[in-house]
């Protein structure tokens, strides 16, 4: 079989491994200005592409009385998209969206601790039918708070783990299997995990001892429920090995947010926590829990820098600036305790030491936050955060503004004998002999869900040394010599396809590539010109043809037919021509 990766054309940049961090907030002018009543606790958000036009969306998650709010990506601004997905007026927790039939699109999960779980199948061209009881996920209203998917029996099928945060510590998390025919079995005792309630507010799987199966990470709130730490027996079954490894954290935990920070390839917890503690004996402020690589884990938040010392919810992991190290942003809820952070935005020195930044913007970021999520409003390689708040606050939409000096690839995955998201899967690169380790999840921090892209930076690098994907099937596929700046689509045991093929000098971005059938082709510049975007058939015949004055484009491309099409940018001063796939 061949190898095959969608290279999607991106900016070239400039070649300074170094920018100054800076982030604005900016929900109102692209559309994303949306107020949130009172939760308890706060609620779920996703900054996932559910549409598949190549461009970020966002998803809120339904607040009393009113529903899910789904906001649209159209070319950098957002607008209200009805799906027809309701959760019938009650308060939902997490929204996350997840191909659990492996049909190629995104279908859509909530949980609610008011409410039952629910299950939309996407079934194409826009429609979305509830299976939820057919499915087999519960029905029963209990506490449910987080879920996170993955694939624990490496049958090529993403299940899920729900947390329950039951103050009775009566009800249980639950661990449901997926049966690879649309339904959904309850697996928590045939799988050895615990029946006891432990107050859970969210979970991660991950592989933190490397062997090739999903472990399971999970927060419990109060300082006398310890976190948990399931390994993963490779034969359907779990035992429990939170105080063997150092991860039975007591602490007031609310996100578990998993990244290699330090790229040494062995994958790292960072948990937010209660501030100051409930318990002489918890553990103080947030919790950095480094994996030695020997089974265990080691505390370092006090040492690299991150502890917070504040009450901390969200957390996100991401390369703010793209010069290779990963910077962390925790949100926070003081509720007007001025002497305690309200937010952080945690810079890595490259020392595995982190500070905070005086001059990384985030004007205002004094908000009732919880839940948050990584994305990329423009695609333009430069990552941004969104935030959901409490108390009848806007969201907060972190636009990067940081200076476009340093280069980046973004890879997503499409598996074909394993899970079709490639849930589970280690993404190694290697730059100037230097490399960087990144796993992909599915639901992640505290009710949140990033974009299908991993993120890496890559400094003033200009191509890719190699590209490593290990697929939870066991399949390695390995490419080398990529150009940077560019938005991939690795397709498990398929060869390379170069679609970006013309070096780009006039500081433009073209996407979404590939673009939908019926869709639109967004042209963005970093300087206002005037000029003629024209798409032309691979015989030289003109398809279409639009204007661009300013900074920004588009050219619609309907009744056009699948395939390679060349487009021409033409401007005063340049003609720049580039490959574009219509699917």
């Amino acid at each position: 079989m061949g190898k095959q990766l969608l290279f999607f054309i991106g900016i070239i940049c400039c070649y300074n491994s170094y920018a100054q961090v800076y982030f604005e907030n900016q929900s109102s002018s692209l559309g994303a200005d949306i107020q949130f009543e009172g939760y308890i606790l706060g609620a779920g958000i996703s900054f996932y592409d559910y549409n598949d036009d190549g461009l970020d969306d966002i998803t809120l998650a339904a607040a009393n009385g009113g529903d899910h709010i789904f906001l649209k990506n159209e070319g950098g601004y957002f607008v209200a998209d009805d799906l027809g997905i309701s959760n019938s007026g009650e308060q939902a927790k997490q929204v996350i969206w997840v191909d659990y039939d492996n049909d190629g699109d995104a279908d859509f999960f909530s949980a609610s601790d008011q409410s039952k779980c629910r299950l939309y199948r996407n079934d194409g061209d826009g429609v979305y039918v509830e299976v939820s009881e057919e499915s087999g996920i519960p029905g029963t209203v209990y506490d449910f708070f987080g879920a996170s998917w993955g694939d624990y029996n490496n049958d090529s099928f993403l299940d899920v783990f729900l947390s329950i945060r039951d103050p009775n510590q009566i009800d249980y998390n639950l661990l449901y299997k997926n049966n690879g025919d649309g339904t959904f079995t309850d697996v928590t005792e045939e799988a050895g995990l615990d029946l006891t309630g432990f107050l859970s507010f969210c979970s991660a799987f991950f592989d933190y001892d490397k062997d090739g199966y999903q472990d399971i990470y999970i927060a419990n709130d109060k300082f006398f429920t310890p976190n948990l730490l399931y390994r993963n027996n490779g034969d359907g079954t779990f035992e429990s090995v939170g105080e063997a490894t150092g991860a039975d954290l007591y602490m007031g935990a609310m996100s578990t947010t998993i990244d290699d920070y330090n790229n040494d390839g062995w994958l790292d917890i960072y948990v937010t926590n209660f501030y100051p503690p409930e318990d002489d004996t918890g553990v103080v402020g947030n919790a950095f829990l480094r994996n030695n690589g020997d089974g265990t884990f080691t505390n370092v938040a006090e040492e690299n820098g991150t502890r917070f010392d504040s009450i901390g919810w969200g957390a996100v992991f991401l390369d703010a600036d793209n010069d290779t190290d990963h910077d962390l942003y925790v949100s926070g809820n003081i509720s007007d305790q001025s002497e305690f952070l309200e937010a952080a935005f945690y810079e890595n020195q490259g020392d595995d030491t982190f500070l905070i930044p005086d001059t990384a913007g985030f004007v205002g970021d004094d908000g009732s936050s919880y839940s948050n999520a990584l994305g990329d409003v423009d695609n333009d390689g430069y990552p941004e955060i969104i935030v959901m708040n409490n108390g009848f606050e806007e969201i907060y939409l972190w636009k990067n503004e940081t200076p476009q000096d340093n280069n980046w690839i973004k890879v997503k995955l499409e598996g074909t004998e394993s899970n079709r998201m490639g849930i589970g899967s280690w993404i190694r690169i290697g730059v100037n002999g230097e490399e960087q380790y990144h796993y992909t999840l599915c639901g992640e921090g505290y009710l949140g869900q990033n974009s299908a892209y991993e993120f890496f930076g890559l400094g003033d690098a200009t191509t890719i040394d190699f590209i490593e994907v290990t697929w939870l099937s066991g399949q390695v596929d390995y490419y080398e010599n990529i150009e940077a700046n560019a938005s991939l689509t690795i397709i498990e045991g398929e060869e390379l396809l170069s679609v970006a093929e013309t070096t780009i000098t006039n500081d433009f971005n073209v996407f979404p590539n590939p673009v939908d059938a019926n869709g639109i082709l967004f042209f963005k510049s970093k300087n206002p010109i005037e000029g003629d975007l024209t798409l032309y058939d691979t015989t030289g015949k003109e398809v279409v043809s639009s204007s661009i004055h300013g900074d920004t484009g588009q050219l619609q491309v309907h009744d056009v037919s699948s395939g390679f099409y060349i487009l021409k940018v033409e401007t005063q001063n340049s003609i720049e021509s580039l490959k574009v796939i219509i699917k």
